[in-house]
């Protein structure tokens, strides 16, 4: 796991917040992030897939969301809200990321930037969703 892999998620998290938050422009937002030298030490298009990834697919996403969280997924924090939104568009759409790869790098996202105890919160969503979106994988992962 590269640490410009994991910067990249650090700043498509603040980015996804800042959208979620603002409605402002995905361009205008990525600009700003590029400009202030955020992404210095990311992996820049790895940042631009999770950016622009979660938006485009938002209704699968929070469709997979819905089925496990106890409330409207709009009333989610927004800090945890776009750490789960990163985390199931991991899930689904890169496969070549082991699930625990994606759950480990979301739970460290939530302790970092999330309140107190929200990475448990992370951790038991996201489990839920990898063990439905991921089972296969899950399963020859304990065949082993």
């Amino acid at each position: 796991m590269s640490l410009a892999r994991t910067n990249a998620r650090k700043a498509a998290v603040q980015a996804l917040y800042q959208w979620q938050m603002t409605g402002q422009n995905l361009s205008e937002i990525e600009r700003q992030f590029l400009e202030d030298e955020r992404l210095k030490d990311a992996q820049k298009s790895y940042f631009t897939e999770l950016f622009h990834g979660v938006p485009k697919n938002l209704e699968a996403i929070d469709q997979a969301l819905s089925e496990f969280v106890d409330r409207p997924v709009g009333m989610i924090d927004p800090v945890e809200r776009a750490i789960l939104r990163m985390g199931v568009y991991e899930l689904l759409h890169r496969l070549d990321m082991p699930y625990r790869v994606v759950l480990n790098e979301s739970i460290n996202l939530a302790k970092h930037f999330g309140a107190d105890g929200s990475h448990k919160y992370v951790n038991g969503i996201l489990d839920k969703v990898a063990q439905q979106k991921r089972a296969v994988e899950i399963k020859s992962k304990m065949a082993r």
